[in-house]
């Protein structure tokens, strides 16, 4: 029998062993997972937390739940893999062999990283929310938290969900004005980029919101360093900007697996390279990547992760039966994005085109507005909760599609 090995049961994982299982003969191949933990975590709810909109009990399950009975599920952790030998060593000195092999070890913040970040105030004035302890931490912080400078900083450009830094923003602004403090507390986002995000028209206008919620946004700021003593922020230019509570989007990088492997890319993010259409490792022809682990120039977000996996359980079975590649990955990503109070904004794009006003996924019905804050936006980002947790791991089909379409957007001319 022959064997598909998928390292890591988080959602790419998970999806793909779903997927894999329908549409593989169960005689011939034979599916194992290999994650190192029990818990499976709603991720886009940790955004949530500090804010008790949702209690941390609402994020976490048992990853045993949604890997099918069928599929072998090994709860260890990887030491490396030796593609040459098609051979996985976990680190236990157990070794797993494969004739596929699918990466999907995702990404993790990595405070270590930056000088000073991880020092004497994390979780006491420095946190994050990218992380369960993380967020929980956080949430009690905020509890209690009298005002003063709030600073969220993102360390580097290349993090999981780009949006989510805004929205914690956003929802920061919300928190503090309805809990009557928010004369008290200034809000600075502080960040590499030359604006909000990353493509224009939603740079222009998010931009715009943080100016009428009084953010303030300090642009082209690339941290070197934390004071904790004084507790300042240092870019690599000597700028500062001090904070009363920092909260810090950190350096994120691939698993420890990928270097101890060597098998990342050239900056030593531990990201894999892969050929941004197929899904395919640009090195070895039968090792696959898919979701945060990769390099391709797509969001780190779960939108893309759903997407992708559509097109490399395609490009998968084509492999095994030797035929060519025809299911190619666009880039294609949507995200919505809280705006605070009950209200929220949704963009949609992919390597070539960039976020544009419209409707979705629907013309002319939508629900969801592009580039316009909603609450239809907002009850579309929780209800994606139940969808995530019953239908996407599960690898049901979403009523999206795989390829971004231009039905509904509104092109300028």
């Amino acid at each position: 029998m022959k064997k598909i090995l998928i390292l890591g049961a988080g959602m790419a994982g998970t999806v793909m062993a779903n997927k894999l299982l329908l549409s593989l003969n169960k005689n011939l191949w034979e599916i194992t997972v290999v994650d190192k933990d029990e818990n499976h975590y709603y991720q886009p709810g940790f955004l949530f937390i500090p804010f008790g909109i949702y209690d941390p009990e609402d994020v976490v399950k048992p990853k045993k739940e949604f890997i099918p009975k069928e599929v072998n599920f090994i709860l260890k952790e990887v030491q490396k893999v030796i593609p040459e030998n098609n051979q996985v060593l976990l680190k236990d000195g157990v070794v797993l062999t494969y004739d596929i092999l699918i990466v999907a070890t995702g990404t993790v913040p990595v405070p270590e990283e930056t000088e000073g970040l991880k020092g004497e105030l994390w979780y006491k004035d420095i946190f994050d929310f990218y992380t369960y302890e993380g967020t929980t931490r956080l949430a009690k912080k905020l509890e209690n938290w009298q005002g003063g400078r709030l600073v969220i900083n993102l360390a580097e450009t290349l993090i999981k969900c780009p949006v989510a830094p805004l929205e914690f923003t956003f929802l920061a602004d919300a928190y503090f004005t309805e809990k009557g403090i928010r004369d008290k507390v200034e809000i600075f986002y502080v960040t590499p980029l030359s604006g909000a995000f990353t493509k224009p028209k939603a740079t222009a206008m998010l931009n715009k919101l943080m100016d009428e919620k009084n953010i303030h946004v300090v642009p082209d700021f690339y941290l070197q360093r934390v004071d904790n003593e004084r507790k300042v922020l240092i870019s690599y230019d000597e700028k500062e900007v001090p904070f009363d509570l920092l909260v810090s989007i950190p350096v994120n990088k691939g698993d420890q697996m990928v270097e101890e492997s060597n098998m990342g890319d050239e900056d030593g993010l531990n990201f894999i390279p892969t050929n941004k259409n197929t899904l395919q490792s640009k090195k070895y022809e039968n090792m696959f990547v898919i979701g945060d682990a990769t390099n391709v120039p797509a969001s780190k977000a779960g939108s893309v992760a759903h997407f992708e996996a559509e097109i490399l359980t395609e490009n998968i079975l084509s492999y095994i039966n030797g035929l060519p590649f025809e299911a190619s990955f666009d880039g294609h990503a949507n995200c919505f994005i809280e705006t605070g109070f009950g209200k929220a904004t949704l963009i949609d794009f992919n390597y070539t085109t960039e976020p544009l006003p419209g409707k979705f996924p629907f013309a002319m019905v939508g629900p969801m507005d592009l580039l316009k804050v909603t609450r239809a936006n907002h009850m579309g980002k929780l209800a994606f909760k139940w969808v995530y947790w019953h239908m996407l791991l599960t690898g049901k089909k979403l009523p999206v599609t795989t390829h971004m379409s231009m039905t509904g957007k509104l092109v300028e001319n």
